[in-house]
């Protein structure tokens, strides 16, 4: 019997890896914007979750997905940029940005109308 471990995105992926963060206002303060990704990443931590199929088939892998948010929070659109190579975890990423949403608010100093960023997600069996 496998231990099922999604890796925490707040804790071990989206910290250390957020690819691009933009939108933000020159005058944006770094720990805001750090706190708000940490945030965001605990939001989606909290939801995601193992798909059953492929818990079944032992399947593993990590994505990419870029996420647009808006000033509410809400996803506005999101597109998939680096696949796992398993159609079982890629169709997940829709189903998992749909119960996020809406994230955390962005912080203030943020002035765009939407915010964009890469988040990697990974589904691991132990």
């Amino acid at each position: 019997m496998y231990k099922v471990s999604i890796i925490r995105v707040v804790k071990s992926v989206l910290v250390a890896s957020v690819v691009a963060a933009a939108g933000f206002s020159t005058t944006a303060n770094a720990s805001d914007i750090s706190e708000w990704q940490s945030e965001v990443g605990k939001a989606i931590a909290k939801k995601q979750s193992y798909p059953r199929a492929a818990l079944r088939k032992e399947i593993e892998g990590k994505v990419k997905v870029e996420i647009n948010v808006d000033k509410e929070g809400n996803i506005v659109a999101h597109s998939l940029k680096a696949s796992s190579g398993h159609e079982i975890l890629d169709n997940e990423v829709p189903k998992l940005m749909k119960r996020v949403s809406p994230l955390p608010v962005p912080p203030a100093s943020a002035n765009a109308g939407e915010l964009t960023m890469v988040v990697p997600l990974a589904w691991v069996l132990n």
